[in-house]
C-alpha cells in the first residue's frame, strides 16, 4: 500500500477503537505519514499528541508504568470528557514492553483514547504480539516507494500523467517514454527508500545504502539478540545473490556452519524487519507438484543491489533477470497484495514465477523475461494444459511485440 492510500486508510479507522499500528523497515517514511495524520486531527479540531520513544527520557517514565503517558499528554480531567483523545506513538518498540502497554491502554481506556503507533523490527518480532493483541489492533504495513511514488518524490509530476496513460493503453505512444525510463533504470538500480530517492548524487546514494544496511539493519539484529552478527550478515549477502530462487534452509546451514534451526531464526528476522519476503509455492493437485520451498526476494531495489555491490546499466548487468523479477514481485504485491501471490514449480523443474489466485483453479499467471524473444511458451505447456483458466502472459523489460506486457508499464 502506497502512502497516499496508507493515509486514508489510516484516516478512516479513526473512529475504530482498536489501535492502528503502522509497520514497515526503518526510514520508509512511518514518521512521516502519523505527522501527516496528526495534522489532519488538528485540522479536525480533535485533541492530538505526538510522542517518540526514541526520547529517553520519556521511555523511562513510561516503561516504569505505563500510565505514566498521561504525564505528556492529556491531563486526568480530559479523560472525563466525552471527547476522544488521540495519542501517535512514534517507535513504539522501544518501549521494555510493547505489546503489554498497548493491551493495557486499550483495555483500560478503549472509549476515552485511540491511539496510533508506529513500530519495526524488535516489536513486530515479538512472538506474543499477534495473540496479546487479537481484537485490539489492525496492521498497517508501509514499504519504499512504489515507483509512482519514485516519480513524485523526484519532482517529476509532469511524467505521472503520460506513465499513467502507458499504464492504461498499452498502444499508447508517449513522447516522454525515454525519460520515464531513465527513471525507471535509476529506480531498479537504487530503489524506493526515500532518503535515497531524494538524493541525486549517485555516489551518495550508494553511501545512504551503505547506511542503511550497516546501521539500520545491524540495529534489528541488536534489537533481536542476534549472537554471530557475522554469520547474519553472510546469509543476507548470499541471499540478494539468490534473488528469485529457492530457499534450501539445509543448503544455507551447511555453506554458513550453522544450525538449521539458526538459519531458520535469522530468516524469520529478515521477514518480520521487511527486508525480504519468502514466497511460497502454489498448492495444486497435478501429480509431482509441488516444491515446498519458497522463493526469495528482496522488498527493496536498492538494499538488494548494495548488498550484491551490483549497479549499473541494466542491459550490462549479468543479474539483470534477477533484478526484473524482483522489481516484477514489488508490482505484483502493489497490484494483488501478498496472500494472493504464489508461485508454480513442480519436482521435474517446470516453472511459473508468479501465479495469482483467485481460487484454485482461476487466476493469473506470470513469467519474467529480461526481453520477449527469450519467453518460449512451448516451456510452460504443463502449466497451462493443467491450468487452462489461468490467464497466462510474459512479463517482459524489452518488448518486441504486444503480446508480451512491459514491466516498466505494467
Amino acid at each position: 500500500m502506497n502512502r497516499e492510500h496508507i493515509l486514508e486508510a489510516l484516516k478512516k479507522h479513526l473512529s475504530d477503537k482498536r489501535h492502528s499500528i503502522l509497520i514497515g523497515a526503518r526510514q520508509v517514511g512511518k514518521t512521516t505519514v502519523v505527522k501527516q495524520l496528526a495534522e489532519h486531527l488538528k485540522q479536525k479540531n480533535k485533541k492530538v499528541v505526538y510522542l517518540t520513544f526514541e526520547d529517553p527520557g520519556i521511555l523511562a517514565d513510561i516503561n516504569s508504568h505505563p500510565e505514566k503517558i498521561f504525564d505528556y499528554t492529556f491531563h486526568p480531567d480530559n479523560l472525563k470528557t466525552k471527547e476522544r483523545l488521540y495519542i501517535i506513538i512514534d517507535e513504539v518498540q522501544y518501549a521494555s514492553n510493547p505489546t503489554n502497554l498497548l493491551k493495557l491502554l486499550y483495555d483500560k481506556y478503549e472509549t476515552k483514547v485511540k491511539i496510533i503507533a508506529t513500530g519495526s523490527s524488535a516489536f513486530y518480532i515479538d512472538r506474543d504480539f499477534k495473540d496479546s493483541l487479537a481484537g485490539r489492533k489492525k496492521i498497517f504495513e508501509l514499504y519504499t516507494l512504489s515507483f509512482k511514488e519514485f516519480l513524485h518524490f523526484k519532482k517529476a509530476d509532469d511524467l505521472l500523467e503520460d506513465y499513467n496513460q502507458m499504464q492504461k493503453r498499452i498502444t499508447y505512444k508517449s513522447l516522454k517514454e525515454k525519460q520515464i525510463r531513465l527513471f525507471f533504470n535509476e529506480y531498479l538500480n537504487y530503489g524506493g527508500y526515500p532518503a535515497v530517492v531524494l538524493e541525486n548524487n549517485m555516489t551518495y546514494k550508494k553511501e545512504l545504502l551503505a547506511e542503511l544496511v550497516n546501521s539500520y539493519m545491524k540495529k534489528d539484529v541488536l534489537e533481536a539478540n542476534v549472537r554471530e552478527d557475522l554469520k547474519f550478515f553472510n546469509l543476507v549477502k548470499i541471499l540478494s545473490h539468490q534473488t528469485g530462487d529457492l530457499v534450501n534452509q539445509n543448503e544455507l546451514s551447511n555453506t554458513l556452519k550453522t544450525a538449521v534451526g539458526t538459519i531458520d531464526n535469522y530468516l524469520y528476522l529478515l521477514r518480520k524487519c521487511f527486508h525480504i519476503h519468502l514466497l511460497p509455492p502454489k498448492s495444486g493437485n497435478i501429480r509431482k507438484e509441488l516444491t515446498k520451498m519458497p522463493k526469495i526476494y528482496f522488498n527493496d531495489l536498492g538494499m538488494r543491489n548494495y548488498l550484491c555491490n551490483t549497479f549499473g546499466p541494466i542491459e550490462q548487468r549479468a543479474d539483470r533477470g534477477a533484478l526484473i523479477e524482483n522489481y516484477a514481485y514489488i508490482r505484483l504485491r502493489e497490484l494483488y497484495g501478498l496472500d494472493a501471490l504464489r508461485f508454480w514449480r513442480t519436482a521435474d523443474g517446470n516453472e511459473v514465477d508468479f501465479v495469482i489466485e483467485e481460487n484454485l483453479r482461476k487466476g493469473k499467471a506470470f513469467e519474467v523475461k529480461f526481453s520477449e524473444s527469450q519467453f518460449k511458451p512451448t516451456k510452460y505447456k504443463k502449466f497451462t494444459e493443467g491450468y487452462p483458466d489461468f490467464n497466462f502472459k510474459p512479463l517482459v523489460y524489452q518488448r518486441e511485440t504486444k503480446k508480451a506486457l512491459d514491466l516498466l508499464v505494467f
